[in-house]
């Protein structure tokens, strides 16, 4: 598992990266994010780390100074325009498996043990699943921990690789 999260436009990217290495994603959604991003990206940072990781065109570009500007000490992986292209479609999500590992290896990523100290008990406990209002309440504790809202089993994933402290889960709980 790779410690830092890395960030990527889109959805298509987050498949083909998940296929090549086991990882935490977050995707820009195109070169229109705003503040809200950033500030998840910078909590996420002091977390864990960021490896920014966008396509090798002008969007791309855009994005990836975009965020570096906010976050001068992210790591960079980068694909050559050959290693991403296929049928004229330029994007991380055309890379191959091999590329992408090297990409990352080259970004100097870190690898670390996958961290298990949540469970879906924790989730079920708090009422952060399969509750009538267990959505609600994960979009407080997303805001609380500033991490942002997600799923249950992305929230998981992501209590679990942001080094999120059970202590700091617990006091952001007793604030929904």
């Amino acid at each position: 598992m790779i410690k830092e999260t890395i960030v990527v436009e889109g959805k298509d990217d987050i498949t083909n990266i998940k296929s090549a290495i086991d990882c935490e994603l977050i995707a820009t959604n195109g070169l229109a994010f705003g503040k809200d991003l950033i500030e998840r990206l910078k909590e996420i940072d002091k977390r864990c780390g960021i490896i920014i990781f966008t396509d090798p065109d002008f969007a791309g570009k855009k994005i990836r100074a975009k965020i570096s500007k906010e976050i001068p000490n992210a790591k960079h992986a980068y694909l050559d325009r050959k290693k991403s292209i296929k049928n004229g479609d330029l994007g991380v999500e055309n890379a191959s498996k091999e590329d992408i590992i090297e990409a990352l290896k080259n970004a100097h990523a870190t690898k670390s043990e996958k961290r298990e100290e949540f469970t879906m008990k924790d989730l079920l406990d708090n009422n952060l699943t399969l509750t009538n209002d267990s959505r609600k309440r994960r979009e407080k504790l997303g805001d609380i921990l500033s991490i942002g809202y997600f799923n249950s089993k992305q929230l998981l994933s992501k209590l679990n690789s942001f080094g999120i402290s059970r202590e700091e889960f617990e006091k952001a709980v007793e604030k929904i």
